[in-house]
């Protein structure tokens, strides 16, 4: 087999992977995305180690290698991400990146901006309320 199959099939998993990122606003898609770019990148380091084997008489199968540490690297990201996208989600609601994003600048005030005295007073009481 020609090395141009998997070179191509390759740079389309990337592309789509690409698209994902880019276009997709749900976090979980996004990390799935992710995970279809490193997995384009496996085959291309699978493909280019076996046409190098080829041609060279001592077969180190380095890119095998880098491959099972890529895999082992995209497993614990797809594990910490997930986490951490459960954990936004169990908070805010949703796994929407662009909501995520407006509600953590939304919580930036103004310098010029300081609460009235009975603002600042106000949820101290509700909570001596509901504590009593």
């Amino acid at each position: 087999m020609h090395l141009a199959y998997p070179a191509v099939l390759s740079a389309l998993l990337f592309c789509t992977g690409l698209y994902g990122v880019l276009a997709r606003r749900n976090a979980i898609l996004v990390l799935m995305s992710v995970e279809l770019m490193l997995n384009a990148v496996n085959l291309n380091l699978v493909a280019f180690d076996v046409w190098l084997s080829r041609t060279a008489e001592e077969t180190l199968h380095s890119g095998q290698a880098l491959t099972l540490f890529t895999i082992a690297i995209a497993a614990a990201e797809i594990g910490i991400g997930l986490a951490i996208v459960l954990a936004v989600h169990r908070n805010r609601g949703t796994a929407d990146i662009d909501k995520l994003r407006d509600t953590a600048e939304g919580q930036e005030s103004d310098p010029g901006d300081e609460p009235a005295e009975d603002d600042a007073t106000a949820p101290a009481a509700e909570k001596a309320e509901a504590t009593a």
